[in-house]
């Protein structure tokens, strides 16, 4: 009993992940109705996502659910037939009501009843969505007869749906039942007719508890569509065989419908006989034409009868099989399939695919101390399965920036309309790809970028019309790819930073001597530091001096690095650099004084020897291109002597390229980066470390910082404590 509770609990968090992620749907789609209102593609969108939610909460009795969404669906359903012109009104008020369905939807996740502000709420949002529609659309769902808004009077013998489904045999163990899905139609107008099939229940012996062997055929009177009966059976119809035919259906019809089915043709007729679906002239005449067709292709017999008679299998594994190939053709005809899998699973499988790499490595490097060719082919071989198995893990833990970036959209509106500015996103790059944990945790860091923008960016509809600008502002969010690693850019079209008031600030708090003229590069890094702020006064959204250093705190933490450009009255952009991933890259392995390092590969660009009367320059003249070096012995104070000879390992990140003179070039590996621990995570140029196959320990060079520490003379491997007052830049 404990399995199938399990099952249900796990049924219910898909129920409520896909219906956040249907709101997500309508949020999106409203705030483009909000630019362009009459975006008929943008109305469907919000259209079929409450649909779907209303149909999918009928599945789990949550009626409130149901009732409210009903109301949403037909003011959409008016706007979808150009009767209702949506406005901004009408879609903040769409916004807030797809806020209150969250709410529902979070207390049924609770298993609490929504308190007095909820309900008060849902009664204001009815009253305003009733005021868009008419008399006869203000009905909320009938639960015993007709569809929604019409009377079961109204609807004749003729207009009833025939629903044949055969469930699959895990039904049960998945935590479904039949019940709650007629529970579910019955909402949507009358069961005229409900006929249980149980012709694939197999013998007492042979019959296992805990599996399906039911189908049903049923008679729906109902003003429906054909999408809403669908929906009824979302969460079950991959693992059934579901045949819908409208009212009205031609024989033809229920001869393909007989044909489609696993049980016996005369048994099929003789149950639509009973539910009303076909009369007994119309049975016979399906029966003799299948007959006749039969007949002219040399088939006297189905071939299961003939199966059953010459005792070749049971009758009940006769059905069994047809039941598989309906279902396996049915599967077949839709195109992809998605499937959700919980984060931890794919957490585990990325720690175990780590742990083989590390295997693999280190069977390699047995291999290749025996020098037994047979055993160095098969591990190359094992290799190169172990690197295909890695890319598709890490494929599996990609995923698209653009549902994080969709949010801000909601975001920028409302503190917009707070500020009383007129500000529009756009996004660019929203199918770019990175690490699932890299999004999760880029979208606190990016929320406070964005509100920043919006605050402090963004000018008043007053000075950009006096500074020659469109009253309405822009934000830019974008992400690309670029070098391995995950450009995003949050810019806006407003006054730019203020250098020259970021410099005062500075110099009052004894930051920066006096008449010190610092670059801009630098005057901007000083917004990072904690508890400074320019702004003139403290607002809800900002002010206070705290938040940038903890964004900065945060990407790094990622691995990353940002970066500002600023140009006074045009605009800021703040540049983030993340790596693709957080767990397993390609690299190369070079040592250095009996210590190993590794570098990520997309950035090295080739490697060059360097000559043996090197005078210990800094720099290094690479086909005519003064290359600057650096020698990774001295800047990280290794004290073993120099080797016999050395190499220059040429890298590059933002176009800016880098020689780390190291002694040994010891070729490509896949790297399982493991983070440093507290006690080193200020090492500035060092990302992680790895295990390499001999059981050592590598560490993980951090390029974008090496080449920081060269540009600005070469400062030591731990930076400098954070500036205190009456310090100079």
């Amino acid at each position: 009993m404990s399995g199938r509770v399990d099952s249900i609990a796990d049924v219910l968090k898909t129920f409520f992940a896909e219906c956040h992620g249907l709101l997500e749907q309508m949020e999106d789609g409203l705030l483009r109705l909000r630019s362009a209102p009459a975006d008929f593609d943008a109305i469907n969108e919000v259209f079929r996502a409450a649909h779907t939610i209303k149909g999918s909460a009928g599945l789990f009795a949550l009626d409130h659910v149901v009732t409210f969404t009903h109301h949403v669906e037909g003011v959409l359903d008016r706007a979808r037939d150009g009767r209702l012109a949506l406005d901004m009104e009408g879609v903040g008020l769409l916004l807030n009501c797809r806020d209150h369905v969250e709410r529902l939807l979070d207390a049924a996740v609770a298993e609490t009843t929504p308190d007095a502000d909820v309900q008060e709420e849902n009664q204001h949002l009815v009253r305003c969505l009733s005021a868009l529609l008419d008399e006869d659309e203000r009905s909320p769902p009938n639960k015993g007869g007709a569809a929604p808004g019409e009377d079961a009077s109204t609807v004749s013998d003729d207009d009833a749906w025939h629903i044949s489904v055969r469930f699959g045999t895990d039904l049960f163990r998945k935590g479904m039942s039949p019940t709650p899905l007629l529970r579910c139609l019955a909402r949507m107008g009358e069961l005229v007719h409900v006929i249980t099939v149980a012709d694939a229940l197999p013998v007492t012996p042979d019959m296992d508890p805990e599996s399906c062997y039911l189908g049903l055929e049923i008679r729906l009177r109902s003003a429906a569509s054909k999408a809403s009966i669908e929906d009824v059976f979302e969460f079950v119809r991959d693992d059934c065989l579901l045949q819908i035919l409208p009212p009205g259906s031609r024989v033809a019809d229920y001869m393909r419908l007989i044909d489609e089915l696993p049980e016996d043709d005369a048994r099929i007729g003789e149950m639509l006989l009973a539910c009303g679906a076909i009369t007994q002239g119309e049975l016979e005449e399906i029966l003799a034409i299948q007959a006749d067709q039969r007949r002219s292709a040399g088939i006297t017999q189905p071939i299961g009868e003939l199966v059953v008679q010459q005792h070749a299998a049971p009758a009940e594994v006769v059905r069994a099989a047809l039941l598989k190939q309906r279902e396996t053709r049915l599967r077949h005809n839709d195109a992809a399939r998605l499937i959700r899998v919980q984060s931890g699973k794919l957490d585990g499988l990325i720690d175990r695919v780590g742990a083989l790499v590390i295997a693999s490595a280190g069977i390699g490097q047995m291999a290749a101390q025996s020098g037994e060719n047979g055993l160095l082919e098969a591990v190359a071989g094992m290799a190169r399965l172990v690197e295909d198995i890695r890319d598709d893990a890490m494929r599996l833990r990609m995923v698209e920036i653009g549902e994080t970036f969709s949010r801000f959209r909601r975001v920028v509106r409302d503190l917009s309309a707070q500020l009383g500015k007129d500000i529009e996103l756009e996004i660019e790059g929203a199918d770019t790809e990175l690490d699932k944990n890299l999004v999760e945790n880029i979208a606190d860091p990016l929320t406070h970028l964005v509100r920043n923008a919006i605050d402090h960016g963004i000018e008043s509809a007053e000075r950009r019309e006096a500074a020659g600008k469109p009253v309405r502002g822009v934000i830019r969010l974008a992400a690309r790819h670029e070098a391995g690693s995950v450009i995003i850019e949050v810019s806006d079209d407003g006054g730019g930073l203020d250098r020259e008031g970021i410099l005062a600030k500075a110099r009052q708090r004894g930051m920066l001597a006096d008449g010190a003229q610092p670059a801009d590069a630098d005057v901007w890094k000083l917004i990072f530091l904690p508890g400074f702020s320019t702004a003139k006064q403290v607002s809800n959204l900002s002010g206070r001096g705290v938040g940038m250093d903890v964004v900065k705190e945060s990407i790094e933490a990622m691995r990353g690095n940002i970066e500002i450009d600023s140009v006074r009255g045009q605009g800021t952009t703040f540049r983030v650099r993340l790596p693709l991933t957080l767990a397993i890259i390609d690299g190369f392995l070079m040592g250095v004084a009996g210590s190993h390092y590794v570098t990520p590969l997309d950035t090295v660009i080739e490697c060059v020897e360097l000559e043996a009367q090197d005078d210990g320059r800094g720099y290094l003249n690479l086909r005519g291109e003064v290359l600057p070096l650096l020698r990774l012995r001295e800047h990280f104070g290794l004290e073993s002597g120099l080797g016999r000879r050395q190499s220059v390992v040429v890298v590059a990140n933002l176009g800016f390229k880098l020689g780390l003179v190291v002694d040994q070039l010891e070729g490509e590996l896949q790297a399982v980066i493991k983070p440093l621990g507290r006690l080193f995570s200020r090492l500035v140029g060092i990302s992680g470390t790895t295990i390499l196959g001999s059981g050592e320990i590598a560490l993980v060079l951090d390029i974008p910082s090496l080449l920081a520490s060269i540009t600005h003379g070469g400062r030591d491997a731990i930076p400098p404590k954070p500036m205190q007052p009456n310090q100079a830049l």
